[in-house]
């Protein structure tokens, strides 16, 4: 099992000795969403600690755009509830990149490349991608790097 599996595992337990409903609920859905993801495809198998962390992100985006909607349609409550929820998650994640952390990693990635115009974008994008993993969305590292191609 992966380490990551483990602590969720860990701390769900402790969640429910303490009584902490946000994060006892938040656990529950992301071990049943790696649980899900565990049994799709063909056969069964453990997924890597990459592999949790990817499920991990998939569910903070949801819970992080259904806040959003909650919070158009005049529903702080349950958009707090899902900001809540989003938060917890995060302590599960690697630290995202800061906007200057991504800007440097594009322009290496054009650098070593030696490539401009928006019609590399593809290019770098499959350099870029594997480095941030992770750590940046896949939104903001595509206009990063198409903020950087249109410059040059």
């Amino acid at each position: 099992m992966s380490a990551l599996k483990e602590k969720l595992k860990a701390d769900l337990t402790a969640a429910l000795k303490n009584r902490d409903e946000v994060r006892l609920r938040t656990i529950r859905m992301a071990l049943a969403a790696v649980n899900v993801e565990e049994v799709a495809g063909k056969e069964a198998r453990e997924l890597t600690d990459d592999e949790v962390v990817k499920v991990l992100t998939k569910e903070a985006k949801k819970r992080r755009e259904a806040a959003e909607a909650f919070g158009n349609a005049g529903r702080a409550e349950q958009a707090q509830a899902e900001l809540d929820e989003q938060a917890v998650l995060e302590e599960y994640l690697p630290a995202q990149l800061s906007d200057e952390e991504l800007t440097r990693i594009v322009d290496a990635a054009v650098a070593e490349l030696g490539v401009s115009g928006p019609q590399a974008m593809g290019q770098v994008m499959k350099v870029v991608n594997p480095k941030v993993a992770g750590r940046a969305e896949g939104g903001r590292v595509a206009a990063a790097v198409r903020t950087r191609l249109a410059a040059s």
